[in-house]
C-alpha cells in the first residue's frame, strides 16, 4: 500500500524541497519506489531532480487541468527506484483555473484513484502558502511531515498551518495527522538551536510527534541542487546525506517495515 506523505510548511527557507528530494532518494536507496510531486509553482524539487522545468511538457499543471493523465506525466530520475512528477511555472495560474471547478480540492486525488501506478511512498513538495494546491496535496495524503528551521521566529504560522490541517480533516473528511515534526538546519553548538528544539516540544506537547533525527546545516545539501541531483547521490557521505538517510529509516520503523 503507498504511503502517501506531504511536506508542508507556509514559512520559506525551512528545508521543505530539499527534505522532499532527499528524504526520496533516501528511500529509494534503501530499495523503496518512491515519487516525488512538485507542487511548488518554482518547480525547485524538479529542478532538484535533475529535469530543466522550462523545458517540459506534461507537467502537474497539465495533469490537473486535464490536458494529461498521471502516466504520461510521471518521469524516471537518475537515481534508481525514484520518480518525479515535474512542475514549471505554469502551475502559478492552476489556482485560479482549479477554483472554478466543482469538488477543486479532490481534483489530484482523483487523478491517483483513477491510475493503476503504484509506489511504496508519494513525498508531495507542497507551496509555501496554504491555499488550493496545498489542499489538493493534503487531500491526496495520508500524513504531514513539518519542517521547522532551528531558527528564531520558526514557530511563526504554526497555528495557521494547523489550522488547515484540522480543516481538510474536518470540512473535508479527508484524514491527515502529523507524521512528524523534522528539525532542519539543526547545529546543536548553538544555545538557540537547543531553545528552538525546546519550544517545539513545549508547543507540540509530545515528543512522539518529533522525528529523532535532525538535519544539520551543510553545505553540500546546499550545492547538490546546482548540479541536478539529491545531495544522497551528489555527496553520499556528507552529515546531511547521512542525516537523511536516517530519517529514512527511521519513517520506515514508523510505518511498522
Amino acid at each position: 500500500m503507498t504511503e502517501k506523505i506531504t511536506i508542508l510548511n507556509q514559512k520559506g527557507g525551512c528545508g521543505k524541497t530539499t527534505t522532499a528530494v532527499n528524504l526520496a532518494a533516501a528511500l529509494a536507496k534503501l530499495g523503496k519506489t518512491v515519487l516525488v510531486i512538485d507542487m511548488d509553482p518554482q518547480g525547485n524539487a524538479t529542478t532538484s531532480l535533475g529535469f530543466e522545468k522550462n523545458e517540459l511538457e506534461n507537467t502537474i499543471y497539465d495533469l490537473l487541468t486535464g490536458k494529461c493523465s498521471l502516466i504520461d506525466s510521471v518521469r524516471e530520475t537518475s537515481t534508481p527506484n525514484l520518480y518525479a512528477l515535474p512542475s514549471n511555472i505554469s502551475l502559478s495560474g492552476a489556482e485560479i483555473e482549479l477554483s472554478k471547478e466543482i469538488g477543486y480540492p479532490y481534483i489530484l486525488n482523483e487523478k491517483f484513484e483513477d491510475s493503476e501506478i503504484l509506489f511504496d511512498y508519494i513525498l508531495i513538495d507542497a507551496p509555501p502558502s496554504l491555499g488550493i494546491l496545498t489542499l489538493n496535496a493534503l487531500v491526496l495524503s495520508d500524513s504531514v511531515i513539518i519542517p521547522i528551521q532551528s531558527e528564531y521566529y520558526a514557530l511563526e504560522g504554526m497555528l495557521d498551518l494547523l489550522q488547515t490541517i484540522n480543516l481538510v480533516e474536518s470540512r473535508l473528511k479527508s484524514s491527515c495527522p502529523i507524521k512528524g515534526i523534522l528539525l532542519t538546519l539543526y547545529d546543536a553548538r548553538t544555545r538557540l538551536a537547543k531553545e528552538v528544539s525546546f519550544s517545539i516540544k513545549d508547543f507540540f506537547k509530545d515528543e512522539e510527534y518529533i522525528f529523532k533525527t535532525k538535519i544539520p546545516r551543510n553545505v553540500k545539501l546546499a550545492e547538490a541542487p546546482s548540479h541536478g541531483q539529491p545531495c544522497i547521490t551528489y555527496a553520499p557521505d556528507c552529515p546531511g546525506s547521512k542525516a537523511y538517510m536516517d530519517l529514512a529509516k527511521e519513517l520506515i520503523k514508523l510505518d511498522g517495515e
